[in-house]
């Protein structure tokens, strides 16, 4: 069985804090430095994106850390549904790309941006 990339509950979180940004940038606030909910990964490469929100208008966005595994990790945006879609070419299979569920992690998104941006890739 194909494991889920996005469980309910990290749905959930990426959800509140979504809504949390909104809020602040509503008030005029700064924008809270949220801890990545959802860690997600190419097993057969260098790909890893950490998350920490979804758009409150529209879950299929959600935004994080993206690095493709080519130097330069950036801050940006992605489609939850191509990421679920994603398969990488194994032989002659196609395998998805996979959540870490062992990922924990008290680090906002700031700390992982930066020492990303040192290192040319994301090593959490």
């Amino acid at each position: 069985m194909q494991q889920k990339l996005i469980t309910k509950e990290i749905a959930a979180r990426l959800a509140a804090n979504g809504i949390a940004t909104r809020a602040a940038q509503n008030a005029g606030q700064p924008e809270p430095d949220h801890i990545p909910a959802l860690k997600v990964f190419n097993p057969y490469g260098g790909a890893t994106w950490l998350f920490t929100e979804s758009d409150p208008d529209n879950a299929d966005w959600l935004f994080g850390l993206c690095d493709l595994g080519q130097g330069f990790p950036e801050l940006g945006t992605q489609s939850r549904a191509e990421l679920e879609a994603c398969r990488i070419k194994v032989g002659p299979c196609m395998l998805p790309l996979e959540r870490d569920a062992h990922f924990v992690t008290d680090k906002p998104l700031s700390v992982f941006t930066a020492e990303a941006r040192a290192a040319s890739r994301i090593g959490a």
